[in-house]
């Protein structure tokens, strides 16, 4: 899709129009460190803030967004933090052992199945505008990886709860808005109740400068490419290591079971992205638009906290 069509769709407000009917119809680096992601800090009085810009699809990819599975516990023999093979479509070791504990129908396992549960994360390409505590940051592209609350607040940008509230949607680079995120301390972990959209505005009044920061984003389509997974045996042979035990159990067959109602039932939010997917892929064939080539379980607070505790080890 060309830049100029980018516009053209968002002038016409085809996407903005297909994410909202669709969530009606639901009435309910360096350093080991990836220098493509940005991530926010709290100043010295414990409080972080910045103002971002989530920004539209890479040119070539479909959706402003992709999602991952992770999980993230501590075992006897350490921690394990992986992506879940679920994510692509694979059996993963963790949810073949999960499930078994789940059978076995005792409160204990399934409390640990709880904690051992997959976790979901969102990730998209954002325009940093204002960084305060890392101003070196601010008028550059990075990805962004991001939880529950966050993406609660992008979704009540596509639906308002009350009638004056304009729907919007915030991967338009002319019908979005900058969204300031607000992070505060609450009972150990960061909160992001307080983080909300600005006014409507485009992120810039010049076409060629945002056409330059389209160039820049990253693939999304990598980030959960077949190539950032661990193999179902590499994956089965650190989770033994983790739980301490030279034979992690594994599940004998399929089956129809409890656990699978409990595991595999989508939740409201894995619905929700459904459909505003299914918006976005159908958005692609509405007549009056050029042909665009558009080619938690856990809050994101709890992932934050296990991988920080993986940093700091």
């Amino acid at each position: 899709m060309s830049f100029a069509n980018l516009k053209k769709q968002s002038k016409l407000g085809s996407l903005t129009e297909k994410l909202v009917k669709e969530v009606e119809k639901m009435s309910t680096g360096s350093n080991g460190v990836d220098e493509r992601f940005w991530k926010p800090e709290m100043d010295k009085t414990g409080v972080g803030s910045a103002v971002i810009r989530f920004l539209p699809a890479p040119d070539g990819e479909d959706l402003p967004w992709v999602k991952m599975y992770s999980h993230a516990f501590q075992g006897t023999g350490g921690w394990y933090i992986e992506n879940s093979l679920t994510t692509i479509g694979g059996k993963d070791p963790l949810g073949e052992y999960n499930r078994e504990l789940w059978n076995t129908g005792t409160e204990a396992n399934k409390e640990t199945v709880r904690k051992q549960k997959r976790k979901l994360s969102y990730y998209s390409n954002i325009y940093v505008v204002k960084d305060p505590t890392n101003p070196q940051n601010e008028g550059k592209v990075f990805l962004f990886k991001f939880g529950k609350k966050i993406f609660d607040k992008i979704l009540n940008a596509m639906q308002p709860e009350f009638e004056d509230e304009e729907p919007i949607n915030p991967f338009d680079f002319w019908g979005g808005a900058n969204f300031k995120l607000k992070i505060v301390k609450k009972d150990g972990y960061w909160n992001y109740d307080k983080s909300e959209f600005d006014r409507l505005a485009p992120l810039l009044d010049d076409d060629d400068a945002m056409e330059a920061i389209w160039k820049k984003e990253y693939s999304l389509a990598a980030v959960v490419a077949p190539d950032q997974f661990k193999s179902y045996e590499d994956l089965e042979k650190r989770l033994k290591s983790v739980l301490g035990q030279k034979n992690a159990a594994r599940a004998v067959a399929e089956q129809e079971d409890e656990y699978e109602s409990y595991a595999q039932t989508p939740s409201k939010e894995d619905k929700i992205m459904e459909e505003l997917e299914v918006s976005y892929q159908k958005s692609k064939s509405v007549p009056s638009l050029p042909s665009p080539q558009v080619t938690v379980d856990e809050d994101e607070d709890d992932a934050m906290k296990y991988f920080q505790k993986l940093v700091d080890e």
